[in-house]
């Protein structure tokens, strides 16, 4: 007999599931568009040289890497989903770099674009920023479109901590970021919050202050969590080939999710358990497996453990 695991039911409230049965059991897939965004922490708005761990080519599909063109990397993202995995609609996701960095009227004609193609088939509408890029106006632009689509703004929160913040070159504050979550109240948009673990000068109770800070606010629908790892074309890739400093394996990051999923609001639709960039690109950790194994493992393992999501989460 299989696991819990094996049979698709897992200790916390996890995206895939989530989609199912949104959407009555069809297949739904990102497809993620690089809309030739830049960033205020990279053309000197707010800085040069970027978040000190980002490299935008870590986490940008070489299709949309090489086509400008939004339709064709539409046309063609929907079509490897479709042959591929067997999809039958489709999330539109701006994800590279900072996705509202642009006047209301430029990002409408963008979006309107990109919300243009097979529109019968797109059910969904991603799309990810800095929380110093997000206004108003900007938040009324997307909810424009929640008619239609259901609408995600995916934010970087990073962590919580000031202090991490400005080592990492962040190029914005945490106070900003709780900004523009109040912005969001009410909102008839989906927030999600990305983190990242394990940065080398942050204790484990600190990282439990993450789940803390995003437990407080009812509008964060989903969260990403990601581990630390280390980018070729970063500046913290260039800093780790000279002194490498001390980073999760996999037994103690996924130890870390153990204690974490708990704490963590039972309401909350966790995307992602971990990222992790291409092999070209990654210098470490690098834990030998790829994708699918690392999610296996982790799964299992919370299992094992009898992990439940919000099980020692107090209001």
């Amino acid at each position: 007999m299989g696991t819990q695991v094996d049979l698709g039911i897992k200790g916390y409230k996890n995206y895939g599931t989530h989609l199912r049965e949104k959407y009555k059991g069809q297949r739904v897939f990102k497809v993620i568009v690089d809309g030739g965004f830049t960033c205020p922490n990279r053309d000197g708005s707010k800085g040069y040289g970027g978040c000190t761990y980002c490299n935008v080519d870590s986490f940008t599909p070489e299709p949309s890497r090489k086509n400008p063109n939004i339709k064709d990397q539409l046309v063609e993202g929907m079509f490897r989903a479709k042959n591929s995995y067997r999809a039958d609609k489709y999330i539109v996701y701006f994800q590279p770099n900072t996705n509202t960095y642009a006047p209301v009227h430029y990002l409408k004609m963008m979006y309107d674009e990109a919300l243009s193609i097979n529109t019968e088939d797109i059910v969904g509408f991603a799309v990810g920023t800095r929380p110093d890029c997000i206004d108003a106006e900007k938040v009324a632009l997307l909810e424009s479109y929640t008619d239609r689509f259901d609408v995600d703004l995916e934010m970087g929160m990073e962590s919580i901590y000031d202090e991490t913040l400005d080592q990492i070159n962040r190029g914005c504050s945490h106070g900003e970021f709780v900004a523009a979550v109040e912005l969001l109240k009410d909102s008839k948009l989906d927030l999600c919050v990305h983190t990242i673990f394990g940065f080398p000068w942050e204790t484990r109770e600190q990282m439990r202050g993450y789940i803390h800070e995003i437990n407080r606010f009812p509008q964060i629908k989903f969260v990403k969590f990601h581990h630390l790892h280390v980018v070729d074309g970063s500046i913290m890739g260039a800093k780790y080939k000279k002194e490498p400093f001390k980073l999760f394996t996999l037994e103690e990051y996924t130890d870390l999710l153990c204690e974490l999923i708990p704490l963590l609001r039972p309401d909350i639709v966790i995307q992602r358990l971990f990222g992790i960039s291409d092999w070209d690109l990654l210098i470490a950790p690098n834990w030998g497996l790829n994708k699918s194994a690392i999610q296996t493992y982790m799964d299992k393992e919370i299992e094992k453990r009898g992990i439940i999501q919000g099980s020692e989460y107090f209001c």
